[in-house]
């Protein structure tokens, strides 16, 4: 960490908070997936990890005083929890975009088949975790079968509109499947949108690339494998202060 602060201050980058816009929510470690790379530790044991009733009425309250214009819900699995919809029709009332961090095959667990059409009726912008376009990586950091649900799901927004339409935003989200660095986001994106469209007829917005966190369940995993200071070595040293 303090090679971190050392790193920032030699590139004059001040983290202190400004004006609050994006609200994020983590509502929970409740998850269907036990993922390898997950920096919460999320997964289906986690059950009383969950935000509260009390808690969501709080983040109610919040958006009100703050002003924020956008709601950003995460987990977890955040669609497990019990006041996922509230807290998305509470932000809807007051014209906020919202923001549904999404694993796709949740859509498939018990008493979740409706959550794309409330997506959807509400016009939530869905940003979907797809680590991979091969079903080999994906199933070996998410497990054996998720690939199969996450195309599934994929096809399912679209057909409701989502990467068709302009009031239905989807993003994926790639992440590395090793303890490396991802590749260029802009030369992936056109890399994920021809395999997925030839190979299923999936269309989407945009794609984000992101770094593994190598913190709780992933810094387990890495030191199980003698990479956890190499990869961190490897962070430091790929620092870069240029930002969207």
């Amino acid at each position: 960490m303090d090679r971190f602060k050392l790193k920032l201050a030699e590139n004059n980058i001040d983290l202190r908070k400004r004006k609050i816009e994006i609200l994020q929510v983590n509502v929970g470690k409740l998850c269907n997936l036990t993922c390898v790379h997950c920096h919460v530790e999320a997964g289906p044991t986690k059950i009383k990890e969950n935000m509260n009733r009390e808690t969501a009425e709080a983040v109610v309250r919040f958006m009100d005083v703050s002003k924020v214009t956008t709601l950003d819900i995460t987990g977890g699995a955040p669609e497990l929890n019990p006041n996922f919809k509230y807290l998305v029709v509470e932000a809807k009332a007051r014209n906020m975009r919202v923001i549904d961090r999404c694993n796709l095959t949740v859509f498939y667990e018990d008493g979740m088949s409706d959550i794309p059409d409330f997506l959807a009726r509400r016009q939530v912008e869905v940003v979907a975790s797809l680590p991979c376009y091969q079903e080999q990586n994906v199933d070996k950091q998410r497990g054996k079968g998720t690939f199969h649900k996450s195309i599934e799901a994929l096809k399912w927004l679209n057909d409701l509109g989502y990467g068709k339409k302009k009031e239905f935003v989807l993003n994926l989200v790639y992440n590395p499947v090793g303890p490396y660095l991802p590749p260029a986001q802009k030369k992936l994106e056109e890399d994920y949108k021809q395999k997925l469209y030839a190979d299923f007829g999936i269309i989407f917005n945009k794609l984000y690339t992101i770094t593994n966190m190598p913190v709780t369940r992933y810094a387990k995993y890495l030191r199980a494998f003698s990479q956890y200071d190499a990869y961190v070595e490897l962070l430091i040293n790929s620092f870069n202060r240029v930002v969207a």
